[in-house]
């Protein structure tokens, strides 16, 4: 974590959750842990700000649920989940995030239309980072 400078890491899963938290400080040693099956896990923190390049644009945004790589489809043979233009709803599957070699399918969570994808394909992402902008 400190390497990648990271100070908070979160997985989650059907019936599992893990969050790491780093203190950043400098009397700051110790790491906390929490593991508990999903249902018995308080939600995790506000998500992280986005670049400011997206920061100014109105719409509803998809974000990251998790740290992993981005994959905008379940193969590189495949055709994306969804483009630019594409109507989705709360249960369409919109991308897929790769955590400890876990390949978790991400759905959109709200309905809206895909005006932008934010992040590009093989790209590492953080738990809370935009991915799509619906308008």
């Amino acid at each position: 974590m400190k390497k990648s400078d990271l100070s908070e890491f979160a997985v989650e899963e059907e019936n599992f959750k893990l969050k790491i938290k780093r203190e950043t400080g400098t009397e700051a040693q110790a790491q906390i842990v929490t593991y508990a099956p999903a249902t018995q896990v308080a939600p995790v923190a506000a998500p992280a700000p986005a670049p400011p390049a997206t920061e100014d644009k109105a719409g509803v945004f998809i974000t990251s649920p998790m740290v992993g790589t981005f994959y905008s489809s379940p193969s590189p043979e495949n055709p994306p989940y969804t483009k630019s233009g594409d109507q989705v709803s709360s249960d369409t599957i919109v991308c897929i995030i790769e955590a400890m070699k876990i390949m978790n399918e991400i759905q959109a969570e709200q309905s809206g239309t895909i005006a932008e994808i934010l992040v590009e394909n093989g790209q590492p992402v953080e738990y809370g980072q935009r991915l799509y902008r619906l308008s």
